[in-house]
């Protein structure tokens, strides 16, 4: 087989398989990091999260190169001892995320306020949900805290798991995305929105901060209500626009061009 390169894209069970058999073979490999695991696990179990980063940092120091999606997370990284850490940023599919899309909430109250993404403690989904909003909040998304989150709030719309046309009609036709996370590395999910046409508020962190900066196609507050509300001045075209600057094929470029100088 003699692979030219082997990429790892996470620290699961296959990616440690994986790792052993670059190993095992001689073949020099990368890795990417994704998902704050010591922060998730920390929050469901209360395992020390020096524990788990130890772990992580064995696991991806063993590559020739660990590519994280933000430069404040390359810093991070870098500052917990993880070594040749490299830049690798995200790209959304502009062609199956669009803003032409018919609406899917017809009867809802104007505006939508959309959250997106998986109902789980990490995501600290209850910041948006408890906000005093005008309209609609509506939830797109399943997971362990969905029934829990229909309980304490009733007056929320739960469309449950939504994918393809269906997930980007639910983006196209909310008029605010939010994103309460404070923990994710990224967030897809703000691509997509912006791909859709569909202005952003969140947190001003990590994430959020790299994907979004200072365009005009969103807003960041430690308020998130009035993120919210500001979020609704927004340009959607705008947000369309700066969505397209992050391709997949632009993601591809990137990740080639960091790809090849650790073959060197």
């Amino acid at each position: 087989f003699a692979p030219d390169s082997v990429h790892i894209a996470t620290e699961g069970p296959l990616g440690w398989r994986a790792r052993a058999v670059c190993r095992e073979w001689g073949w020099d490999f990368t890795t990417s990091f994704h998902t704050r695991f010591p922060d998730y696990l920390h929050a469901r179990t209360r395992i020390p999260r020096d524990w788990a980063w130890a772990g992580l940092r064995r696991f991806h120091t063993a590559g020739k190169g660990v590519f994280a999606a933000t430069r404040s997370l390359c810093d991070e990284l870098t500052g917990k001892g993880f070594t040749n850490v490299v830049a690798w940023s995200r790209g959304v599919d502009l062609e199956r995320f669009t803003p032409d899309e018919p609406d899917p909430f017809p009867g809802l109250r104007r505006p939508i306020f959309l959250y997106a993404g998986r109902g789980a403690v990490e995501k600290n989904i209850e910041a948006s949900l408890s906000l005093d909003l005008p309209g609609t909040k509506v939830v797109v998304g399943d997971g362990p805290q969905r029934e829990a989150l229909q309980r304490r709030f009733p007056d929320v719309h739960f469309t449950g798991y939504r994918t393809g046309r269906p997930l980007a009609a639910a983006y196209a036709g909310a008029d605010v995305f939010v994103f309460p996370s404070r923990t994710d590395t990224f967030g897809l999910v703000l691509l997509e929105a912006l791909a859709c046409g569909t202005p952003v508020a969140a947190f001003p962190v990590a994430g959020p901060l790299d994907v979004l900066g200072d365009a005009p196609v969103g807003r960041l507050d430690e308020d998130l209500r009035a993120a919210c509300l500001a979020a609704l001045d927004q340009d959607r075209a705008a947000c369309r626009t700066y969505a397209e600057g992050w391709s997949w094929e632009a993601c591809m470029r990137r990740f080639r061009r960091a790809l090849v100088p650790l073959k060197a």
